[in-house]
């Protein structure tokens, strides 16, 4: 065989060889991008050469901006009552975000004591509603069924922060609805006739004391954790032949024809930090004047400090049966500071008392 001859053959199979490649990974999946509408939030502090005189300026334009904010009405209170649709069971409400402050007891009519979550509703509005047919997620691997959406999307925002802290591309999600930009967005799947005007506050009374609600948080970061502790295994005995193995995991049952290791085999890893849905979760109390609602348990999500998102629970036993407040509770000035359930004690009432017989 030639030298040319040969050269041609080489230079056939590297096209060759190019094309499979490149054939056989357009089946892989793209890295992940972000979605058309994210905004990044962070902006890289630096000094932008003010004077003192300019910076009390800007805060006092962004501070009368804030309590335009605040004594601004309720768009509610402009809606005719016509425009307001009725509540039915199938209606899906809008949420509220709040932040988990800690843990307190609790005790009902007959003595018994209760470990209850506080979470605070901090500074919570409506910014956007976005239709059923003009509403695009983002686009998953997953299968989902090619039909008509009939929920639309409601994002509601938390604590209102200092615009110059964050982007300006960030900054302009809530300058064209003429709100100051938010720490917190939260997207609510709702139905259509449970929207709300776009500065519409919201507040713990949107709930009421007794309902359930489905509370969605990320669960505390524990880093990369063994099985014991990430799974609650046994261990080994602590002596009696026992060697280095105290806190292993011992054999994962992979021998043998598989010769593999089975998929969702519990081994360590990285644990927490995962999106957790605690559904059913009942309300005991609520403070009006704070926003302040105590939920029964302590298994919420998320530390000390951490956000979580409320909802109307979908569990089919703890669903509302009478009409919530629809679609939101506007702000009331002669609300009583405190609500309980009818099975809780009051602080202010008498206590138990034993009468000798």
């Amino acid at each position: 065989m030639s030298n040319s001859n040969l050269k041609l053959i080489c230079s056939a199979l590297n096209k060759m060889r190019v094309s499979c490649v490149t054939a056989r990974s357009c089946h892989f999946q793209p890295k992940f991008r972000p979605p058309y509408w994210y905004a990044p939030k962070e902006r890289v502090m630096s000094e932008d050469m003010l004077t003192q005189e300019n910076r009390d300026f800007i805060e006092e334009v962004r501070q009368d901006k804030l309590n335009l904010q605040i004594a601004m009405e309720s768009p509610l209170a402009k809606v005719e009552a016509q425009e307001v649709a009725e509540w039915d069971p199938t209606t899906r409400r809008a949420g509220l975000i709040a932040r988990k402050i800690g843990n307190y007891p609790l005790w009902s009519k007959d003595g018994k004591k209760f470990q209850t979550t506080l979470l605070q509703v901090v500074d919570n509005h409506v910014i956007k509603y976005t239709p059923p047919e003009e509403f695009k997620p983002m686009k998953t691997t997953k299968l989902n069924w090619r039909e008509k959406r009939k929920l639309g999307c409601l994002l509601i925002g938390s604590e209102t922060i200092d615009p110059s802290t964050v982007t300006k591309d960030y900054c302009g999600l809530f300058s064209s609805v003429g709100m100051l930009p938010k720490r917190h967005l939260f997207r609510f799947m709702i139905s259509p006739h449970a929207k709300m005007p776009t500065g519409t506050p919201l507040f713990a009374t949107h709930f009421r004391v007794g309902d359930y609600v489905d509370v969605r948080a990320k669960t505390i970061d524990r880093g990369f954790q063994g099985v014991m502790k990430r799974w609650g295994f046994k261990g080994m005995p602590a002596s009696h032949g026992v060697t280095k193995t105290h806190r292993r995991p011992g054999n994962i049952g992979a021998g043998g024809q598989k010769a593999r290791v089975w998929p969702g085999t519990k081994m360590p890893g990285h644990m927490g930090n995962r999106w957790k849905t605690l559904r059913g979760v009942q309300i005991l109390r609520m403070n009006t004047k704070h926003n302040i609602l105590w939920m029964l348990g302590v298994g919420i999500p998320g530390e000390t400090g951490a956000m979580c998102y409320l909802f109307d629970t979908i569990l089919p036993l703890r669903k509302l049966k009478t009409p919530p407040p629809f679609p939101t509770q506007p702000f009331v000035e002669d609300l009583p500071l405190e609500y309980y359930d009818e099975s809780i004690h009051r602080f202010e009432g008498p206590t138990i008392t034993f009468e000798e017989s």
